[in-house]
């Protein structure tokens, strides 16, 4: 009688186990399937960046490490302005030129709008200024705008997006400057400012694979055989092209959703030649430019000995015209 008890005991604790295993299974199958199904694609831009070069994003050669990704060259202007006192809340605008009429390819295939993304790197001691610090103008120029430091002991180190484009042209990054006088690791004089800004998605991800915003070629030389079509429920279409080779050999090409055919059946083709059209309208540029700290004493030091020498010039000049009166006088004498 005992052991059929322990073993109906044994029995339903192996159910309950086997049904707590297949919660576990289906939380994680949901979980993982999610992010495929749905990926969350602002959540991982630009975090890419920060998760493949974990540092810095400037590369040793100087170049941006978005540059990576977004392979496209486009023009990029900042505003600084030249010189700033210490302890003190100025701007700096990134501007990120585009035509906003024109659409890009998104991850899907479908033909979306563009999104627009900053890095700032700022000498250290900078930092995005504290929200009671912004004066009441300039947070209506920052607007709705999220900032984020590269990494968390790098306050001078700010990224920005994805932002839409149409909106965000003109990026606001309210800076707060250091005092020498109580951070000591500051000192007054010249530094470098380097920002990067992109429009639009990357034609390569970090793990390397080509994303679908970029020009598909062909693997080899030969002729296409066969071109077969798969169009999803918007309309989008992906091809998979079948290439017989000089050699016999038959060679597959898929093109995912995106990228527009420009090739046929039948058409012999070269080894690297297009088989898409080049879908990408963004593109990355970077800029370096200059800042000063200045030292308000020295402002006051520089404008004293200005008027010094002013009034110097004005007590030379009256000199020479009493030297000039008493010179005449003693000639008509």
């Amino acid at each position: 009688m005992r052991n059929v008890c322990t073993t109906a005991s044994l029995s339903r604790i192996s159910r309950a186990i086997a049904r707590i295993l297949l919660v576990v299974i289906a939380t994680v199958t949901f979980s993982v399937a999610s992010d495929f199904i749905a990926p969350q694609f602002a959540a991982a831009y630009p975090f890419w960046a920060q998760s493949t070069y974990p540092d810095t994003p400037r590369e040793p050669t100087g170049r941006i490490v978005c540059a990576n990704c977004h392979l496209a060259q486009k023009p990029t202007q900042v505003e600084l302005p030249q010189s700033v006192l210490p302890d003190t809340v100025f701007k700096a605008v990134v501007k990120i030129p585009y035509d906003t009429n024109v659409q890009q390819v998104g991850a899907d295939g479908s033909k979306v709008g563009l999104n627009v993304g900053a890095v700032i790197m700022l000498p250290e001691g900078f930092k995005i200024a504290p929200e009671d610090r912004i004066p009441k103008e300039i947070r209506e120029e920052v607007g709705d705008v999220y900032f984020q430091s590269y990494k968390e002991d790098a306050e001078n180190v700010v990224i920005v997006g994805p932002l839409p484009g149409e909106q965000y042209q003109d990026i606001v990054f309210p800076i707060l400057s250091p005092n020498p006088a109580t951070d000591k690791n500051v000192q007054y004089g010249k530094y470098s400012v380097y920002v990067g800004a992109n429009r639009g998605r990357g034609q390569v991800y970090p793990t390397g694979e080509k994303s679908n915003n970029n020009v598909y070629t062909a693997p080899n030389a030969g002729k296409i055989d066969k071109i077969v079509k798969e169009a999803d429920s918007e309309g989008n279409t992906k091809y998979t092209i079948t290439i017989q080779t000089e050699s016999g050999d038959t060679v597959i090409e898929q093109v995912p959703l995106g990228p527009e055919l420009i090739v046929s059946e039948g058409q012999t083709i070269k080894f690297g030649e297009a088989l898409t059209n080049d879908p990408n309208v963004g593109g990355f540029g970077q800029k370096d430019v200059e800042i000063v700290l200045q030292n308000g004493n020295r402002i006051k030091g520089l404008v004293a000995f200005i008027c010094l020498v002013m009034l110097a010039q004005t007590l030379l000049v009256l000199k020479k015209k009493q030297v000039e009166k008493v010179q005449a006088a003693e000639m008509n004498f």
